[in-house]
């Protein structure tokens, strides 16, 4: 194997798969989790520990939610419309997912952050830890991951229930740490990601890759393997897989690795970048 390839792979400051992957279904997320927050139930709480939204709060608010998916301009104004009314840290949490639709994430960041804050004044102390998550997505999205660092502490520092949501915020974290160039933190970060949130793929894949970064190969293999078991369509997870396996001497599995992410997602950033890898290795059989 050309000795050129491994050296490019161990040299990556910053990896594409990683930026694809972090850049991954922001929309998505925001609209899970605001979906999630906005679903009424009668009960005190929730068999998935999130708080209900009340009653007189809830119709509005979806209803915000559903205008933000049609046209993020006409709920930014229902949202400004509803807050002068009373409606609370609501309002301005809607405003924000709508912001976020159409990608202004600036307006967003501070839309999230002042829901946020109204809703600790309210004492509701976990839909503002939920909310700073938001505002911290947000502003990883904007490409201001010391923002965002700022925004996952100060959810952290509100109190999350054991399990995935605490999960992907310390996920998040980590994110916005790789970003910034702080692999210690975000180690740390990762490891209780994995620990809260085991079934998410995405932590298994940074982790893997910043243990390869970092040349920790026993720890990266073993997180890739479990990524690739968690999310074997994922092309981002293919890419690492064959990265980690070229740089393990194991180059009929980085090939194959590399084949699948080409054929899963050719056009996108995985899928050029394991393109390129292939193009580097010699033909099979040589």
């Amino acid at each position: 194997m050309p000795l050129l390839l491994p050296l490019l792979l161990l040299a990556q400051a910053y990896d594409p798969e990683i930026e694809a992957v972090m850049n991954r279904s922001r929309k998505e997320k925001q609209e899970a989790a605001a979906a999630a927050v906005a679903a009424p139930r009668a009960t005190a709480a929730r068999e998935d520990g999130r708080i209900p939204v009340p009653a007189k709060f809830a119709a509005p608010f979806q209803a915000c939610l559903d205008q933000a998916v049609e046209s993020p301009d006409a709920a930014v104004a229902f949202a400004q419309k509803w807050r002068i009314e009373g409606g609370s840290f609501y309002a301005r949490h809607c405003m924000g997912f709508a912001y976020a639709r159409a990608e202004r994430w600036a307006p967003a960041i501070v839309a999230f952050e002042q829901a946020a804050e109204e809703a600790e004044r309210s004492a509701e102390m976990a839909q503002s830890a939920r909310l700073w998550a938001q505002a911290g997505n947000a502003a990883l999205a904007s490409g201001d991951a010391a923002k965002a660092r700022q925004d996952f502490d100060a959810a952290l520092a509100r109190g999350l229930p054991d399990g995935m949501e605490k999960g992907e915020v310390h996920l998040d974290r980590a994110r916005a740490l790789v970003a910034l160039g702080d692999g210690a933190a975000a180690r740390e970060s990762l490891d209780v990601a994995l620990a809260q949130a085991p079934r998410d793929p995405l932590g298994w894949l940074l982790s893997a890759t910043l243990a390869r970064r970092s040349g920790e190969m026993s720890l990266a293999q073993a997180h890739i393997a479990r990524a690739v078991q968690l999310s074997p369509d994922d092309a981002s997870v293919a890419l690492e897989e064959g990265n980690i396996a070229v740089l393990t001497d194991h180059e009929d599995v980085a090939r194959s690795a590399w084949q699948r992410a080409v054929r899963l997602a050719p056009t996108a950033t995985a899928g050029k970048a394991a393109a390129d890898n292939l193009s580097r290795l010699p033909a099979a059989g040589r």
